[in-house]
C-alpha cells in the first residue's frame, strides 16, 4: 500500500467508527499476548528447573571466612589466579574407577592457573603432589585448629586440613593470592570427557602402566573417560617412575581437554550440553564466589579470548630432597622467580622454568 492510499485510508475512518474497531484489535493483541507469555512462562519454568537443578550441583567454599585477613595483597596488575585441584577420593562414584583403595583423599593434581590482565594467554604452574611444604596454621572443617607444620608433602594438605588450607599453603609458598578455587574428583574427570566424546592425545613413545591400566602405543589417540583418567595418573610408565614424570602428561591432556571443549558447538545441541554441564556441576567444588551456573558463565565468558592452544605450561621448579630423594623441595631461586613474575603479571623469565628436579 503506497503513502497516500494509507492516507486516504486513514481520511476514511469516522472518528465514531475508530471507537467501535480499537476493541477488535485489542482484542487480537491480548490473545497474541497471552499465547506468548503461556509459551515464555512454559519456557521459563524448565529454564528455572534446570537451572536450580544445576545450580544446587556445585558445592561452594567460603574461602574469606576460612582464611580471614591474614592472606597476601591483591595488586591491581595481578590478573586473575585460579587455584585448579583435582582430588583422588575413592569415595562415592570414585570407588568403582580402578583407582586402587585408598583411605581418605589428597590434592592428586595441583594446578596455578594465571591468567594476565587481557586475559589472551594464560600461564598453568602444576605444583607436585611430593612437594615438602610449610604447611601453615589452619581451620579444620569442624573448626579446630591445626598447628604449623613443616616438610609435609603438599597432597597431605587436602585430606588433613580441608580445601582451604591448601589455598592458604599455596598463598604463602607463592605470595600470590588466589582469586578461585575450583576442584573436581575422579568420577566427575572421567564423566565430563566421556560427556564431549573424548580427548584426542598424540604420544612420541608407547606407554604401558600396569599400575595405571594405561597401554598405548606411539601415535594419536582419542580417550574416553576411562583411559583419560589413566593418562592423567599414569607415573610408572614413563620418565624415572615418579610423580614429575607424568605432570608433562598432565599439562598436555589439560591442553587438548580445554582445546576440545572450545571448539564444540554446544549451542547446537542444547541436550549435550546439558549433559557436560550436569556432570560437571556434579563433580565440581568452588570457592563460593563461582558457585553458581550464573557466575561460573560469567567466569567462562570473561575467558573467551583465552586460546588453549597458546597457553604455556610449566612445572614449580623443585630440586630433589637431600634427606629424602622421593621427595622435591622448591628450588631456589627459580621458584623466586617464577611466583614474582605471577604476582606482578610480568613475562617469567626463562631462568625460573628450568627444574633441577626433571622426573627423567
Amino acid at each position: 500500500m503506497t503513502h497516500s492510499a494509507t492516507t486516504e485510508s486513514r481520511r476514511a475512518q469516522p472518528e465514531s467508527g475508530g471507537g467501535r474497531r480499537r476493541p477488535k484489535r485489542r482484542r487480537w493483541g491480548r490473545i497474541v499476548l497471552l499465547s506468548l507469555l503461556a509459551v515464555v512462562l512454559a519456557a521459563g519454568g524448565t529454564a528455572y528447573w534446570l537451572y536450580s537443578d544445576l545450580n544446587g550441583n556445585i558445592d561452594g567454599v567460603d574461602l574469606d571466612e576460612a582464611l580471614g585477613e591474614d592472606r597476601p595483597e591483591k595488586l591491581p596488575t595481578s590478573g586473575q589466579n585460579v587455584l585448579v585441584l583435582g582430588s583422588d577420593s575413592r569415595a562415592g562414584e570414585n570407588a568403582g574407577l580402578g583407582t586402587g583403595k585408598v583411605a581418605g583423599a589428597r590434592s592428586d593434581t595441583a594446578l596455578v592457573m594465571h591468567i594476565p590482565e587481557g586475559r589472551r594467554q594464560a600461564v598453568a604452574v602444576s605444583i607436585p603432589r611430593d612437594t615438602l611444604v610449610t604447611r601453615p596454621e589452619c581451620t579444620k572443617a569442624d573448626g579446630s585448629a591445626l598447628p604449623q607444620a613443616e616438610r609435609v608433602m603438599f597432597n597431605s594438605v587436602y585430606s588433613t586440613a580441608g580445601p582451604a588450607c591448601v589455598v592458604k599453603t599455596v598463598e604463602k609458598m607463592s605470595g600470590v593470592r588466589m582469586d578461585h578455587y575450583m576442584e573436581i574428583d575422579f568420577a566427575g574427570f572421567k564423566g565430563l570427557v566421556d560427556a564431549i566424546g573424548g580427548v584426542t592425545v598424540t604420544v612420541d613413545e608407547p606407554i604401558k602402566d600396569s599400575s595405571s591400566g594405561l597401554d598405548l602405543s606411539a601415535g594419536t589417540h582419542k580417550l574416553d573417560g576411562t583411559d583419560s583418567l589413566a593418562f592423567v595418573r599414569t607415573r610408572h610408565g614413563i620418565g624415572d617412575g615418579s610423580d614429575l614424570g607424568r605432570i608433562g602428561l598432565q599439562q598436555q591432556f589439560m591442553i587438548a581437554l580445554l582445546s576440545e571443549v572450545k571448539k564444540q558447538d554446544l549451542f547446537g545441541s542444547p541436550t549435550k550440553t546439558y549433559k557436560i554441564a550436569d556432570t560437571l556441576t556434579s563433580a565440581l567444588t568452588t570457592d563460593s564466589e563461582l558457585a553458581s551456573l550464573t557466575s561460573l558463565a560469567d567466569f567462562a565468558r570473561s575467558m573467551n579470548g583465552v586460546d588453549p592452544a597458546s597457553m604455556e605450561t610449566i612445572m614449580l621448579p623443585v630440586a630433589y630432597d637431600k634427606t629424602d630423594p622421593n621427595r622435591v623441595v622448591a628450588a631456589h631461586p627459580q621458584a623466586d622467580q617464577l611466583w614474582k613474575a605471577i604476582r606482578s603479571d610480568a613475562e617469567i623469565p626463562e631462568s625460573a622454568k628450568k627444574s633441577p628436579a626433571t622426573g627423567g
